[in-house]
C-alpha cells in the first residue's frame, strides 16, 4: 500500500500510537490527535505520548503464558510498542518491564518523526464524519466527557465504567536493605524483586490498620465496579483475613535467604526505572488517602522510612459494550468507518490495549486501500481477544486481560504441563499464515 488514507486516530496512548504505526507502515497518511498538553486527564501528567500511568510492567515474558504469547504475536507483526519495550527494558525477573520515561519518549519521537504521521495536540470533542475516511477511536479509559457523549450518541448505548487503582512508587534507597531482600519467586540466588517479609503479628497489624483506614470517597454519581484482575488492596483486605496473604502478599517461593524459611507474608517491589532508583509496589493498587498510604505502608518491614515518588490513586475507566456494538474487524456495526481500540474497546491491560490498536491499524489500512479485512484466527491470542469482545454476553460483559480461557476449547485436552507450549505453537503457526495472507492481499 502506498499513499493511502487519510486515517484519523483519536488518542495518543499505547493503542493509538500502535494503530498509527501499523497504518503508516502500510503507506497510509495518518493524523493522530492527542489532547495533552492542552488538557490532562486525572491520571496523566506527562506531555509524552504512550504514557504509562499504572505499573511499568508488561507482565510475563514466557511465550507459554497467554500474555507472553500475545507479545510474541505482536513482535511478529512489527509492533511499535514491542520495539519500544525492547529498547527500554529494565530487570523484572520473568516479566517484561520498562523505564516508563524512556519508553514514552521512544514512542513519541517515532510518531513525530514518521513522514506519514501528523501529530496534532488538541482535544477532539466530536467524531469525524464518514466522508473523512476511517477513524480509530483509542481514547482510553479516561475518555473525556465531551467525546464520551459523542460516542454514546453514535452507539445508542450508555457507556459503562469500572474503577482501577494506581500503585505507589517508592524511592529505592529509602528501603532498609537490612530487612528487605532481593529474590524472584522460585528462583535461586538474588532476583529482580525487593521483598519485605512479615511475620504473623506484623501481618495482622498491617491488615487491621488497612481495615480502619480512611479512603478517598467516590463522587455521588460514581458506582464502584472494580476489575477483578486489579482490585484495590483495601478491597481485597475486606474479603477476609488471609485474602492478601494468598494474593499480592503471597510468600510462596520467596524464602528469606537469611533464614531459609518463607515469611508469613511478603510485600514485593519491582524496579520502576532503568537506573533502579524507584520501585513499584506490586499489587498495591489503592484508594487510600495520601496521608493514610504513607502511615500504613510504613508499617511494612523495611519500609519504615520509605519515601514515595508517587502515591496511589483511583480513576474511572470507560469502555463500550463491545459484544453489542463491534464487528470482529473492530468496526462499529452502526458506522463501519469507526473502529475502536485499546481499553475503550473492552480489553484490560497495556499489552491488550496495544494489541487491539495493532489490529485496528491494520484494518483501517485495509479500509483505506479498499481490500478485504480478515480478523486474526481465533486460535491466536489476538483472535482470542477479539472473540471475547465480539461474542461475549452483553448483559454481563466486562473487560478482560488475555488468558487461555478465551481461546477455543481443546478437541482433545492435552496434559496440563504441555498446554501452554501447544497453544503457542498453534497460535504462532496460525498467525504466520494470516500474516502471509495479509501481505499477499496488501
Amino acid at each position: 500500500m502506498t499513499n493511502q488514507g487519510p486515517i484519523t486516530i483519536i488518542g495518543g496512548g499505547l493503542a493509538g500510537c500502535e494503530a498509527a504505526w501499523q497504518a503508516a507502515t502500510r503507506g497510509c497518511r495518518v493524523t493522530l490527535y492527542e489532547m495533552k498538553p492542552q488538557r490532562f486527564s486525572p491520571a496523566h501528567n506527562s506531555p509524552l505520548l504512550a504514557e504509562l500511568v499504572c505499573s511499568n510492567s508488561l507482565r510475563a515474558s514466557d511465550i507459554e503464558s497467554a500474555v507472553g504469547l500475545l507479545k510474541q504475536e505482536m513482535r511478529l507483526l512489527d509492533s511499535l510498542i514491542m520495539r519500544a519495550a525492547a529498547a527500554t527494558e529494565v530487570p523484572a525477573g520473568r516479566a517484561l518491564a520498562v523505564d516508563r520515561e524512556h519508553f514514552a519518549r521512544y514512542i513519541t519521537e517515532t510518531m513525530e518523526r514518521h513522514p506519514l504521521v501528523t501529530v496534532r495536540r488538541r482535544e477532539v470533542e466530536e467524531l469525524p464524519s464518514p466522508e473523512q475516511g476511517p477513524t480509530i477511536v483509542a481514547t482510553g479509559p479516561l475518555t473525556s466527557e465531551a467525546l464520551s457523549s459523542a460516542i454514546a450518541a453514535v452507539t445508542g448505548e450508555e457507556r459503562l465504567s469500572f474503577y482501577d487503582a494506581i500503585a505507589p512508587i517508592v524511592i529505592a534507597d529509602s528501603l532498609d536493605l537490612g530487612v528487605v531482600y532481593r529474590k524472584s519467586r522460585y528462583d535461586d540466588g538474588p532476583g529482580d524483586y525487593f521483598n519485605c517479609p512479615m511475620d504473623r503479628d506484623q501481618y495482622r497489624r498491617f491488615i487491621d490498620e488497612l481495615a480502619r483506614a480512611e479512603y478517598v470517597p467516590l463522587r455521588p454519581f460514581e458506582e464502584p465496579k472494580y476489575f477483578e484482575g486489579c482490585l484495590p488492596i483495601e478491597v481485597l483486605c475486606s474479603r477476609g483475613e488471609d485474602t492478601l496473604r494468598f494474593g499480592p502478599m503471597k510468600p510462596v517461593g520467596l524464602a528469606d535467604p537469611r533464614t531459609g524459611r518463607e515469611p508469613y507474608a511478603v510485600v514485593q517491589l519491582r524496579q520502576e526505572n532503568r537506573e533502579g532508583t524507584t520501585c513499584n509496589m506490586v499489587g498495591f493498587q489503592t484508594k487510600l488517602t495520601y496521608r493514610e498510604q504513607q502511615r500504613i505502608f510504613r508499617l511494612i518491614p523495611g519500609m519504615e522510612r520509605a519515601e514515595f515518588a508517587r502515591l496511589g490513586s483511583i480513576h474511572r475507566n470507560t469502555f463500550i459494550c463491545a459484544p453489542l456494538l463491534l464487528q470482529p474487524t473492530l468496526q462499529l456495526k452502526a458506522r463501519p468507518d469507526l473502529l475502536f481500540a485499546g481499553q475503550l474497546s473492552g480489553v484490560e491491560g497495556y499489552v491488550e490495549s496495544a494489541a487491539m490498536g495493532l489490529v485496528a491499524g491494520i484494518n483501517a489500512a485495509c479500509l483505506a486501500a479498499g481490500t478485504t479485512i480478515v480478523p486474526p484466527p481465533p486460535e491466536t491470542a489476538l483472535g482470542a481477544l477479539i472473540r471475547h469482545l465480539t461474542t461475549g454476553d452483553p448483559k454481563h460483559f466486562q473487560p478482560s486481560n488475555v488468558n487461555f480461557g478465551l481461546f477455543p476449547a481443546w478437541e482433545k485436552k492435552p496434559p496440563k504441563r504441555l498446554r501452554g507450549r501447544l497453544r503457542a505453537e498453534i497460535a504462532v503457526a496460525a498467525l504466520q499464515r494470516w500474516r502471509y495472507n495479509l501481505a499477499e492481499n496488501g
